[in-house]
């Protein structure tokens, strides 16, 4: 599955894009500010998240300086 983010502030074009891509047999969600924000923080979470345990001490020591 591949996906395309576009954003733009004419509410008018974004809706005209979701019709063609329907029309097109793809689907279509609509996010607004928060749900983007959410969205982009859930995979920069998935997209660090390694499995391994660091110390949390040297870790806090390291952004201090």
């Amino acid at each position: 599955m591949e996906s395309i983010l576009i954003s733009g502030n004419s509410k008018k074009d974004i809706h005209l894009l979701a019709t063609i891509a329907e029309k097109m047999g793809m689907d279509v969600s609509v996010f607004n500010g928060d749900d983007l924000e959410d969205f982009i923080l859930a995979k920069a979470i998935k997209e660090g998240k390694t499995g391994e345990l660091i110390d949390a001490d040297a870790f806090l020591k390291s952004i201090q300086n």
